[in-house]
């Protein structure tokens, strides 16, 4: 029998149902039962008082590197998912890009089947789009999509044959699944370490040229144009790249976009002296592209905000720049980050809720997934959160086990109080 769960005194928060109000919220076997009012006959199991908090939907992150399969000594499973519930988030997608490559069915069935038996947070599976994601042959799209996965991408990983490209949307244009796409060109800037710029010719650094990200945008748009498939742009960096998006986006192209919490925030200054943890990939650009990416979040042009959480270890990170292995610790980051993006740049009665939106209801919709609201009958995912919180990022704080991040030291405000995964109350943060 699941727990019968009565949310009371709360601001709720659902952006997918135009709803800010303080009220109570109902919860019965897994389902969101009642707003409001309860239903009849309703017993309580548990009462949570949500005084002076904000009762949202549970957050959905587009992009978890949960290091399974191959990468256990950089993170496990239980580890992420514990990460996940502590940063209020409930859905997560996964790229491709473990060890052995996600592009058989039977390592997509085992992953789903290790992520059910742990019963956090639900786990969704992104398909590779060529075999090993080496550009080279496409995988058998239908069989993985049986086995779980929810699109297509190829990770970090560029395909530097067009005509593979191509095929690969034909094919899954025909099955109407979405394509996730990083916009980099296979050769310009091709091992560079940081954004091509005076700061990094200052430190010696080789760069990714914006050009990297918009001549692959031109190539995706051009044979969108070709196909008709549906393609979702991961990580965008740079105004040039977003203006070329809205462009997309103005001429119908059926196209989203997300951008990786870190880039809203830091610019290639934050680098400062080599500070390994602020090698990230895509790299931080200049102030302008980081402006530009605000303001696209403001007004639509970018769709989502996702954590882009790649837990690296300290052998991997405690390196030269150069040779630092690239990513950040980001679930437990997600909602503060989004809340202090909305803080700086949205009107004050709107922040709490555009902030929910771009990490529940927005991205949910960018994967084709029933998650991110609470309306009656839909599943209990929820995010409970102290939007005055303050609290200051200690990397042995993390539950993650990767710990490093550009925002250790900084003060935050926000933090996730309680997490609700299909009904059960999953995560509680202790006073």
């Amino acid at each position: 029998m699941s727990m019968r769960l009565h949310i009371k005194n709360g601001r709720v928060i659902d952006p997918a149902n135009h709803i800010d109000a303080v009220q109570d919220l109902f919860i019965a076997d897994g389902k969101i039962a009642a707003l409001g009012t309860p239903p009849a006959g309703f017993q309580a199991d548990q009462i949570i008082d949500a005084h002076g908090l904000v009762v949202a939907p549970g957050l959905v992150d587009l992009s978890v590197r949960l290091r399974e399969p191959g990468y256990e000594y950089r993170a496990t499973l239980e580890s992420e998912l514990q990460a996940a519930l502590a940063g209020g988030v409930t859905s997560l997608l996964c790229p491709p890009d473990t060890d052995p490559v996600l592009d058989e069915p039977g390592l997509v069935e085992m992953l789903v089947h290790r992520a059910r038996g742990l019963d956090q947070s639900h786990v969704y599976p992104l398909g590779a789009l060529t075999m090993g994601l080496k550009g080279k042959e496409l995988t058998e799209m239908a069989e993985l999509t049986e086995a779980g996965c929810v699109g297509f991408s190829q990770a970090e990983e560029s395909i530097s044959d067009t005509t593979v490209l191509m095929r690969a949307l034909q094919y899954a244009q025909t099955f109407g699944y979405t394509v996730w796409l990083r916009p980099q060109d296979p050769h310009l800037g091709k091992g560079g370490t940081a954004h091509s710029g005076p700061l990094a010719s200052r430190l010696g650094l080789s760069g990714v040229p914006v050009i990297s990200e918009t001549i692959a945008l031109h190539t995706i748009f051009e044979l969108i144009r070709s196909t008709g498939t549906r393609v979702h742009l991961c990580r965008l960096s740079s105004a040039a790249g977003i203006a070329l998006v809205r462009a997309a986006k103005a001429e119908g192209l059926p196209v989203t976009c997300d951008v990786g919490a870190h880039h809203i925030h830091l610019t290639d200054n934050d680098i400062g002296f080599f500070d390994s943890n602020a090698r990230l990939s895509p790299p931080l650009r200049s102030q302008r592209d980081r402006d530009a990416i605000r303001q696209a979040l403001v007004d639509g042009t970018v769709d989502a905000i996702c954590s882009d959480h790649t837990p690296v270890d300290d052998d991997e990170k405690l390196l030269p720049f150069g040779e630092a292995s690239p990513g950040a610790t980001g679930l437990e980051l997600l909602l503060s980050l989004s809340l202090k993006w909305a803080a700086e740049t949205m009107p004050s009665k709107e922040q709490l809720a555009a902030a929910v939106a771009r990490i529940s209801v927005d991205p949910a919709r960018v994967a084709g997934l029933d998650a991110g609201k609470l309306s009656v009958g839909s599943t209990a995912d929820v995010c409970i959160f102290d939007p005055e919180t303050r609290w200051t990022v200690n990397a042995h704080a993390l539950t993650s086990q990767g710990k490093h991040t550009p925002f250790i030291g900084y003060e935050l405000q926000g933090r996730v109080s309680h997490t609700i995964v299909s009904g059960r109350l999953a995560f509680s943060r202790a006073a």
